[in-house]
């Protein structure tokens, strides 16, 4: 049974990684009606570490454009690519340092329904407005490797709301790049990037934490993390080829209209259960 539970935590992970909707917001979620039977502190390291079966998807689907030792690669092609991963590393730095110092009092007191179901509501409300402001504008920037240090910075600084559960790590930095005229694709394509080193360190200080206090894994929870995170790879896989063909053609609106009506539901339920 708690497989099962592993299969469908990674089907939420795999699905509302990159979609901006709130992975660790669904898993809280999830976690309220369909309660793994693991240690509390497994799972704390649990909702966060299972990222690493997405940010692999990342690295398998976009190992070319990533890696500046391509030999196919030209001269110029190369810089280009050491270039864009300086600006991602650069831009993980104030997310890095607030999630390290506020960690343990944003457990305590942010992970809970009524937060994650506000900001769900708050960030599905902007999502419209911003997309509605922007209706019939072009982008100032159209690629991912046009942005700058300067809005790479910005965009990162977005991402530090994502460290509220219910925000959603993209939606925090595909809004924050949409707002400073970056492009759809190139805004959510950026945001794959960034999500590399932010879930890998997010990942480590979690296994870090847990080994630390000198907690251990039983067999079945080890089983647990493995299947969640084979689960979250095969289903990122697919959901990133389809977001970044949806972004080509379509608006996020969608999202922030699922997000208010998620938002909505989630409040109603435990209010009134």
């Amino acid at each position: 049974m708690e497989i099962l539970k592993a299969i469908l935590f990674g089907i939420i992970e795999g699905i509302t990684e990159w979609l901006p909707i709130s992975s660790t917001g669904h898993l809280i979620l999830l976690d309220e009606v369909l309660t793994l039977k693991v240690s509390e502190a497994f799972y704390e390291m649990f909702q966060v570490v299972i990222q690493l079966g997405a940010i692999l998807a990342v690295v398998v689907l976009f190992f070319k454009k990533m890696n500046p030792l391509d030999p196919s690669k030209k001269k110029r092609q190369k810089q280009m690519t050491w270039a864009l991963w300086f600006k991602v590393i650069v831009a993980v730095f104030p997310s890095a340092v607030i999630g390290l110092l506020l960690d343990n009092w944003m457990e305590e007191h942010l992970y809970i329904y009524t937060v994650v179901a506000l900001m769900l509501i708050l960030y599905g409300i902007a999502f419209i407005v911003v997309e509605r402001r922007n209706q019939g504008k072009e982008p100032k920037i159209n690629g991912v490797h046009a942005i700058d240090l300067r809005t790479a910075i910005l965009i990162g600084c977005f991402q530090c709301l994502s460290l509220i559960p219910g925000t959603s790590r993209s939606g925090a930095t595909i809004l924050g790049a949409i707002l400073l005229g970056v492009s759809r694709s190139a805004a959510a394509e950026f945001s794959f990037f960034l999500a590399i080193p932010t879930m890998l360190g997010a990942s480590a200080l979690k296994l870090v934490k847990f080994l630390g206090e000198g907690a251990k894994a039983s067999g079945m929870e080890i089983s647990v993390l493995f299947v969640g995170c084979l689960v979250s790879f095969i289903v990122s896989m697919l959901v990133i080829k389809a977001l970044m063909e949806y972004v080509r053609k379509s608006s996020f609106s969608l999202f922030g209209v699922y997000r208010i009506i998620l938002g909505v539901m989630v409040l109603l339920y435990f209010i009134l259960t």
